[in-house]
């Protein structure tokens, strides 16, 4: 497989997209940008190009079948075909179930898992009538693992990402096709920010009674973008099932001046 590789990153636009772009522009790649927010896809844009890469950005609406082929067709016609695709976009309502209105659920639903069923269908396709080479990263949560109340239908697209993942991993054994899923824990991003204060506030209070948000550790998007580039990167006839990337508790200062008072020990 060529050192320079055509990517389409989905969500590219914000947080962990953007550090996933850049990243394979250091790698010299040639990268597709989608997102609905094309402006903010200029800045990612000249940020890849800055890093060494070629940059290519496009309109993306993962809730709109019709858009998403629109992109993946400009996108090739740009940059070449398309031979790794990451499926990073993804978004949160937060609260109760059974308060959350239907049309958000919707559009959770379409954004996490019917867009990436569509954008996967799309690229095994087309690796396919090549006979090429290729790979699809899933980026997913550790919701999928500890599952988070009043996010239950993040909760669920997460883990339906993953099923697909692995399910595209089998269909596609013998092809060259990989199939990854790289599943992310507390990362600082834009996720989250339209949320009302008060809810997050909440959430943080809430949470830790389940085992979850049991620290205040968190992950640069940087620390993503380096699982997904060596996800891309490893060679031909290896295949990298899953990552799971969480940010190291901050230091307990106390718990460190012991250990540095009693090294024997």
């Amino acid at each position: 497989m060529s050192d320079e590789r055509t990517a389409l990153v989905t969500g590219a636009s914000s947080g962990i997209g953007v550090a996933i772009a850049v990243e394979l522009g250091r790698l010299g790649w040639r990268v597709g940008l989608g997102a609905r927010r094309v402006d903010r896809l200029e800045e990612t844009a000249r940020a890849v190009r800055d890093a060494g890469g070629a940059a290519f950005a496009h309109a993306l609406d993962l809730t709109d079948a019709a858009s998403i082929d629109a992109c993946f067709a400009a996108v090739e016609a740009e940059l070449g075909p398309i031979d790794a695709l990451v499926n990073n976009a993804g978004l949160a309502t937060p609260g109760w179930l059974h308060h959350t209105p239907p049309e958000a659920i919707q559009r959770e639903v379409e954004t996490n898992l019917l867009g990436p069923i569509l954008t996967s269908r799309l690229l095994i396709s087309t690796l396919r009538e090549r006979g090429a080479r290729g790979d699809i990263v899933f980026i997913t949560s550790d919701a999928t693992r500890h599952a988070r109340p009043r996010l239950a239908t993040y909760t669920a697209t997460k883990a339906g990402l993953e099923a697909l993942a692995h399910s595209i991993a089998l269909e596609c054994e013998g092809t060259g096709i990989r199939s990854t899923v790289v599943r992310v824990g507390p990362t600082l991003s834009e996720f989250g920010f339209g949320w009302p204060v008060d809810e997050l506030e909440d959430l943080m209070t809430y949470w830790p009674r389940f085992g979850l948000q049991r620290h205040a550790g968190i992950l640069e998007p940087e620390a993503i973008a380096r699982a997904v580039a060596t996800v891309l990167s490893v060679p031909p006839g290896v295949l990298i099932d899953t990552i799971e990337v969480q940010p190291e508790a901050p230091l307990d200062e106390d718990a460190t001046a012991q250990i540095i008072e009693r090294p024997g020990e």
